[in-house]
């Protein structure tokens, strides 16, 4: 499932699979309505973290339990890389991705995150991107984590222009799909 937020944090898009994942329609998700979904025990956390992470404007992962369409919980993890345009590199916001996971016995049991550093988990064949858009943005998230393992930083500039732009793009394609305006 991706996701993009704008500078304040509030979430521009979201992909279908939410819908499909959390029973939770787009237009609910967007802002921050988003958090209806999380497990109330892991509320708290994830608006600190996420909250530390839009002010230091950096990568994170964030591990917590989102409520089901069928109202179960499942273990998720959220991660998102900051993108900046002009001028001086203005943060705009973030491209991330949520996707299912398996938690072992061995790791905490609460919600926590990890701030400057993002390394997708696979993709859940649970939830597979919907549209060629989301899959390319996929792609370059899991490109992302993978210069940062193999030390190619040379590469991040230009990674990091093409996921700016894959937002820019999902953003608006939730917009154009809006008559009403109240996407932004």
């Amino acid at each position: 499932m991706i996701f993009v937020t704008k500078a304040d944090g509030g979430v521009s898009y979201v992909s279908p699979e939410w819908t499909v994942f959390t029973g939770q329609a787009a237009a609910e998700a967007v802002e921050h309505g988003w958090f209806a979904c999380v497990l109330p025990d892991d509320h708290e956390v994830a608006v600190t973290f996420l909250r530390e992470a839009r002010d230091q404007q950096c990568e994170y992962s964030l591990r917590l339990r989102l409520r089901r369409a069928d109202g179960s919980y499942a273990w998720a993890m959220i991660g998102a890389v900051p993108s900046f345009g002009p001028p001086g590199r203005t943060f705009l916001g973030y491209l991330g991705s949520v996707t299912e996971i398996a938690v072992s016995g061995s790791e905490p049991l609460g919600a926590f995150g990890t701030l400057a550093r993002f390394v997708p988990p696979p993709v859940s064949p649970t939830t597979p991107p919907g549209s060629a858009l989301e899959l390319v943005a996929d792609h370059l998230l899991i490109a992302h984590g993978l210069i940062e393992q193999d030390h190619a930083k040379e590469m991040l500039p230009v990674l990091r222009q093409a996921l700016m732009q894959a937002g820019v793009l999902l953003a608006r394609s939730m917009t154009a799909s809006d008559p009403s305006g109240r996407f932004h």
